[in-house]
């Protein structure tokens, strides 16, 4: 309701016939009741919806950034190992309330957060609830729905069917504390998600945001200190000399989101105790844009994802292989596309996020300044407010400044290309191994690039909706990364997969073989009864012989008890049948 529509209701009716005090009253209270409640409708409206960020301003107080002491961190890191000990995270549910209280910690701590962002990147209000606050929160209701489904061991797949009374099956250990160090660009989002993965496999973890985001490191440490507890999660803010203390503890899996630099770093590291690493690191990511694409849909949303946090994405494409008879059009569309998204300009847009810091600022304008290619949307830039225009950047050297790096902004370049094949052979050259990729076009030319440019993940006509979704793994390969995370695999990447076998006493008849003193006949009988026969023949042909159709038939249905029953009675049929063909012959 709007103000307007306040005043039709509170105007003053047509004179009534004189009531008593009491009646007057209660007329008068219940006015009020009505009122009352629209009123705060309307002003809490107000604020949800206001572009302003004085108000928040006004109402959150953030401490300033403090280092969490080195000689602080062994003791805590000492305090998670004796929790992980005692089997305090093994229990479900215990997980399951540790990332709901999460849950209603970021709701409480949501004005602190959106303030913290602003501070820290220029985020809008809006940006920060739809891509960091509320994606988390959707991500921790799906773990806690689905938690218990997730933790139950699997069976083995493909298993012969001599070894099923082994019982083998396949556990989700916890593997024990891990330590997460986080991005700036995303601290929200990227920094709780893997804590909350790492919560749900059973471990402790120490998380280390990134200092780089000063403002949001803080609240994250009162989130985690407030909502969590403490005995499971260790929030340490700090610089270099603190990563380097937690690097020298030894941790059962390290987590990290960043640069390749850092993390050839972290992995190295690492690599000294045998820890294990999930790296998700970036890249110089390659759109293309083939001669049957959608202009328009694909300049939208490759500007968009290019306008999201003024472009601080890993995900984000670094250039545009575009069909050359399309180039025109498509920069065209771009135009376009940028004044739909911000009528007045970048500068004045309360959307547009800034650069994070003085360091990055000038790093992504000397791309600019150095190139040979031709500026064809944007370029303008203030140093002071850390501000970058969305820049596009016609070139045709894949040696170009704005070619050579991830530029980790809102910059990037149009490449024109003559042929599928020689965009294919260009994006190999320039990155072999990007964190994602983009493919706008028919299912022809789409399916070729998949087919012929590897990538951590791709989307086809869209940017980056591969890493949105929370059901489905997201992570590099090569030098982008290794490992994957979001949701059920979250879960597995913080979790060793255990192989567990219940062996009978009477097993012993069929594993004779193992036995000394050894015996030639014993081995004869191993491979005539449980060492499987080749269903090929010398040239790599396949033959379909008994054993092919035993595993078919095997094979059909699902696991119901009909199905079962369905299977050993075609079983049966087939037995009786080769024992009359036999008998008939004789």
């Amino acid at each position: 309701m709007r103000f307007a529509d306040l005043g039709a209701v509170a105007k003053a009716p047509p004179p009534l016939p004189r009531q008593s005090a009491s009646s007057s009253s209660s007329s008068v209270s219940l006015l009020l009741f009505l009122v009352i409640p629209l009123l705060i409708l309307v002003a809490v409206d107000i604020i949800a919806t206001s572009s302003s960020h004085a108000f928040v301003a006004m109402i959150v107080s953030i401490p300033p950034f403090a280092s969490t002491p080195v000689a602080d961190i062994q003791a805590g890191y000492d305090r998670l190992r004796s929790t992980f000990r005692s089997g305090r995270t093994r229990n479900l549910e215990y997980r399951k309330r540790q990332i709901r209280r999460l849950y209603w910690g970021l709701d409480d701590l949501r004005p602190a957060l959106v303030e913290a962002l602003r501070r820290d990147m220029g985020k809008s209000a809006h940006e920060a609830n739809l891509s960091e606050i509320d994606w988390v929160q959707a991500e921790a209701i799906d773990m806690c729905n689905n938690l218990d489904d997730w933790a139950r061991d699997e069976s083995v797949v493909g298993l012969p069917l001599v070894y099923r009374p082994m019982s083998p099956r396949i556990q989700f250990e916890p593997l024990g504390s891990v330590l997460v160090i986080g991005p700036f660009n995303f601290p929200v989002m990227l920094n709780v998600s893997a804590v909350m993965g790492a919560i749900a496999a059973g471990n402790t973890v120490v998380l280390k945001p990134s200092e780089q985001s000063p403002h949001s490191a803080m609240v994250l440490k009162q989130l985690f200190e407030e909502y969590v507890d403490p005995d499971v999660v260790f929030c340490v803010n700090g610089a270099i000399p603190e990563t380097q203390a937690l690097l020298d503890l030894k941790f059962d899996k390290v987590a990290f989101t960043g640069g390749r630099k850092a993390g050839t770093i972290i992995a190295t590291k690492a690599a000294q105790s045998l820890t294990p690493v999930l790296l998700e690191l970036g890249g110089r990511n390659p759109a293309f844009i083939n001669k049957d694409a959608n202009v328009a849909l694909a300049a939208r949303r490759l500007l968009w994802q290019k306008c999201l946090n003024a472009g601080q994405i890993c995900l984000t494409h670094n250039y545009a292989l575009v069909h050359r008879p399309l180039v025109s059009g498509f920069v065209d569309e771009l135009k376009l596309q940028y004044r739909t998204f911000m009528p007045q300009g970048a500068k004045v847009s309360p959307d547009y996020s800034r650069i994070v810091n003085q360091n990055h600022f000038r790093r992504i304008k000397a791309m600019l300044d150095n190139t040979n290619g031709k500026v064809v949307l944007g370029g303008s830039s203030d140093e002071a407010d850390l501000f970058i225009e969305p820049t596009v950047v016609v070139v045709n050297d894949v040696d170009d400044s704005m070619m050579t790096e991830e530029s980790f902004g809102p910059v990037w370049s149009i490449v024109p290309y003559d042929s599928v094949e020689e965009a294919i052979d260009m994006a190999n050259s320039i990155d072999p191994t990007p964190l994602a990729l983009y493919t706008f076009g028919s299912d022809e030319d789409n399916n070729k690039v998949l087919s012929n440019v590897t990538s951590g993940g791709a989307s086809i006509n869209d940017g980056m909706f591969h890493a949105i979704l929370q059901a489905t793994p997201f992570g590099g390969i090569g030098g982008s990364g290794m490992g994957n995370y979001h949701g059920y695999y979250s879960f597995r990447a913080f979790s060793h997969l255990r192989t567990i076998c219940k062996v009978p006493s009477w097993a012993d008849r069929i594993l004779r073989v193992r036995y000394m003193p050894y015996s030639s006949g014993e081995l004869q009988r191993y491979r005539r009864v449980l060492l499987p026969k080749p269903n090929f023949d010398r040239d790599g042909n396949v033959v379909r012989g008994l054993s092919y159709w035993l595993g078919l038939v095997l094979a059909l249905g699902g696991r119901s008890k009909r199905s079962i029953a369905l299977r050993w009675g075609l079983l049966a049929i087939v037995a009786l049948g080769l024992g009359l063909g036999a008998d008939w012959t004789r």
